[in-house]
């Protein structure tokens, strides 16, 4: 029985990195080790990481007015992070709230300190809507505003096209589309991504930091191993870094590369998510409740309207070898992750197993 993996995260990665990976495992005969012992300072080491920043640098056309780093810590920590080395002048941030991860940035951002300034919120509708950047906002109130390009247990998107248009800075967790649709860069300050979604397994975060705006901060009273500039300086080894995990990601991005870079991926992610939505939304038993314009191509949430059913339904769905389509437990419901890897065979299945639960209802 042919199986497919929907987690949220750690989510589904190519079977050929999957296939590269099992065999690195085994002692190189170049290093005599396992790519689980590698040193950090050994010049295999120092290819891999090297090459996966100009990888990442070409495939999201990151110019050079950019820092781009590998941490450790996951997007939890980059909440963090952001306010320590941002939030220097009014400690304040502008925020809009337009899911679960939104207000864990808000609550980190407070716990240091700051003031968070909720600009919009679209929790009283579930998070089904995005939120608008208000006509009045007034960037230079804030040090900066954050946003969550995709909202993984929502399933709403900031696409490109309908990023808020703000005067000041623009800092974006885009842990779980990052890769998976064009974004301009130069549109951001900041932006940082959690490994586990599409670009490998955890253990690994990406930040890319705009250099000219680190400079601006004073930075008095942040600790060494939470300031970007550190690991900058040091090209992401200020200490050990996760060397498994960049080593996979590594060869996710040859493997992104090799389909045909984010073109390619966007195309794709375009046409699975299409498939998908077009059956739920001709449904009479599936209701896919986020907006239209706001629908995310990564997570798909959807829902009978019976939350109890949902949880059989989705027993059902493990027993005929389609993993983890539960929605998140804050939601219940489904959830689809549609990561860049995840085969359009995949959705198919999906169709068809929803297909038959509706007939049989």
């Amino acid at each position: 029985m042919k199986t497919y993996n929907f987690s949220a995260g750690p989510g589904v990665m190519p079977e050929e990195v999957i296939t590269q990976i099992t065999q690195a495992f085994e002692t190189n005969a170049h290093t005599h080790m396992s790519i689980i012992e590698i040193s950090h300072r050994s010049k295999q080491f120092q290819t891999i990481i090297t090459g996966a920043e100009k990888k990442l640098r070409e495939l999201m056309h990151i110019s050079d007015e950019y820092a781009v780093v590998f941490l450790q810590g996951g997007g939890s920590t980059q909440f963090e992070m952001i306010p320590l080395n941002f939030a220097t002048k009014h400690h304040n941030i502008a925020l809009l709230d337009s899911g679960n991860f939104a207000e864990k940035a808000a609550e980190a951002a407070k716990q240091l300190g700051n003031k968070v300034t909720i600009l919009n919120s679209t929790k009283d509708k579930h998070y089904q809507k995005l939120p608008l950047l208000p006509d009045n906002f007034d960037a230079t109130s804030a040090d900066y505003l954050h946003i969550v390009t995709n909202n993984t247990i929502e399933g709403a998107t900031f696409h490109q096209n309908n990023l808020p248009k703000t005067a000041g800075r623009l800092v974006a967790d885009m842990s779980s589309n990052i890769l998976a649709e064009p974004y301009n860069v130069s549109d951001f300050d900041a932006i940082f991504a959690g490994g586990q979604k599409n670009l490998g397994p955890a253990g690994v975060t990406v930040a890319i930091i705009k250099k000219s705006w680190l400079t601006e901060q004073d930075l008095t009273g942040v600790g060494p191993m939470m300031r970007y500039q550190n690991h900058i300086d040091k090209q992401s080894m200020y200490n050990t870094p996760p060397v498994f995990a960049i080593y996979a990601l590594n060869l996710v991005l040859d493997w992104v590369i090799q389909q045909g870079g984010v073109t390619e991926m966007y195309r794709r992610n375009l046409e699975k998510a299409a498939r998908l939505y077009a059956y739920l939304d001709q449904s009479e038993f599936y209701t896919a409740p986020v907006e239209v314009s706001a629908r995310s191509l990564t997570n798909i949430v959807f829902t009978t309207g019976d939350l109890e059913q949902d949880k059989v339904i989705a027993k059902q769905a493990t027993e005929a070898g389609l993993f983890n389509l539960n929605g998140h437990r804050s939601v219940g419901g489904f959830r689809a992750s549609l990561y860049n890897a995840q085969p359009m065979s995949a959705v198919d299945a999906l169709i068809a197993f929803l297909q038959k639960v509706e007939q049989q209802a």
